[in-house]
């Protein structure tokens, strides 16, 4: 049993003085915003990473799982990552392009979550960016058979040893099975967290529900077909 009060446990956020207003968002669409933000989750010093992100996936019946990867490229078409094509989470997007992505910068007070769609980048993309990587990421990546059950850790260490001794100091590591995915937005929303708990969050979406309408007090047209609106916490 813990010895913690898991109940009792809770930090400071933002004050009044520092609530986020729409007002202050320059664009009102979300990629210009997230690069905002990003950037200054980047000249942060107590994150260490700001590009981990919370990847969510399920299963054509809907069973959920999450872990964290790593955000290698934002555009104005959506967020991209690189993984194993023979993961668990390949084959839950090869089922159900549904995801969701999630970044936390606690020292900033701040998390961006993101509903869309996941597709595979091109094969020619994926190796540029494969052979940018450390020549040991490489390595590693064509040793693992990620996600499956292994006998043991030397199991892992034999296989990148076997691979180093047939590849030579500078021979080209081939692509695994292995590859980019690019995570199209329907929704992005940004939360600020206040002190009382009366935490900011504002919504961009690209769909309306029927019978919705833009009525410039709750719901706002944006730009570049966005629109959004300020969520209670």
């Amino acid at each position: 049993m813990s010895t913690v009060d898991i109940a009792a446990l809770r930090i400071k956020y933002k004050e009044k003085k520092d609530i986020f207003h729409e007002s202050s968002i320059e664009l009102k669409e979300p990629f210009s915003l997230f690069r905002k933000w990003f950037d200054e989750a980047c000249n942060t010093p107590e994150i260490i990473e700001p590009n981990a992100m919370c990847l969510a996936t399920a299963t054509k019946d809907a069973i959920p799982s999450a872990r964290f990867v790593l955000l290698k490229d934002i555009t104005d078409q959506g967020f991209t990552f690189f993984t194993n094509y023979e993961s668990r989470k390949a084959y839950e997007i090869a089922e159900n392009p549904n995801v969701a992505l999630t970044f936390y910068w606690l020292p900033l007070r701040r998390s961006i979550r993101i509903e869309g769609s996941a597709e595979k980048i091109s094969r020619e993309e994926s190796e540029t960016y494969f052979h940018q990587r450390p020549r040991a990421s490489q390595i590693g990546a064509l040793a693992s058979p990620q996600s499956q059950p292994i006998p043991s850790r030397e199991f892992l260490d034999q296989k990148e040893q076997s691979i180093k001794d047939e590849l030579g100091p500078d021979g080209v590591v081939p692509l695994p099975d292995w590859g980019g995915y690019l995570v199209r937005p329907r929704t992005v929303e940004f939360w600020q967290g206040q002190t009382n708990r009366l935490h900011d969050r504002i919504r961009f979406r690209q769909q309306l529900k029927d019978g919705e309408k833009v009525d410039g007090e709750v719901l706002h047209q944006g730009e570049s077909g966005w629109f959004y609106d300020r969520l209670a916490p």
